[in-house]
């Protein structure tokens, strides 16, 4: 190891990784290309991606599957227990933004493909809510950028370089990772 690391943890594989920036861009475009066969196609390949993660969150790494980070009741009790601590994978509060940023993304498929649909063309309801939720998806974007920012100066690992390699690597001044035995978010 590198002069200065006492640890690597494996974490992101690269399927998660690609899935996380490509979703991340797709979000970002959409939200500055308002109308069109761009942003509907772009909402459509975000829809996919998180298709692709629902079934990779099943059968993936170990790290990337929904059972390791699901945000438990005691996965927040030792979450909040030990903030000295930094968890290997997700922690429970990133754990739930993921799940709330997917979630938001189906729902944006859904109510963009409606709009298209005849039944609901030009429906104004379907247009303001579909507008609420990329809104929402956006604060969610900003909670999540700030939320890896803080953890990552609370526990010194770089969170957004293990999202580029895949490992988050820790040093003597960095956060211990959680002990796999407990349970925790892995």
């Amino acid at each position: 190891m590198a002069a200065g690391i006492m640890e690597r943890a494996y974490v992101w594989d690269r399927f998660v990784r690609l899935h996380h920036w490509s979703l991340a861009t797709l979000v970002l475009a959409n939200h500055f290309i308002l109308d069109g066969p761009a942003h509907r196609w772009a909402g459509y390949a975000g829809l996919a991606l998180v298709c692709a993660r629902l079934v990779w969150g099943v059968a993936g790494s170990p790290h990337a599957r929904f059972a390791a980070f699901l945000p438990t009741p005691a996965r927040l009790r030792v979450h909040f227990a030990r903030p000295g601590t930094a968890p290997r994978g997700h922690n429970p509060l990133g754990a739930a933004m993921v799940l709330a940023m997917l979630a938001l993304v189906v729902s944006l498929g859904i109510t963009g493909w409606l709009m298209r649909s005849d039944a609901y063309w030009g429906e104004a309801w379907l247009e303001d809510l579909h507008q609420a939720l990329a809104n929402g998806l956006l604060v969610c974007a900003a909670l999540h950028v700030i939320g890896v920012a803080a953890a990552s100066l609370t526990w010194r690992i770089n969170l957004p370089r293990a999202m580029l390699t895949g490992y988050k690597v820790r040093n003597a001044r960095s956060a211990p990772f959680e002990d796999r035995r407990t349970p925790g978010p892995d």
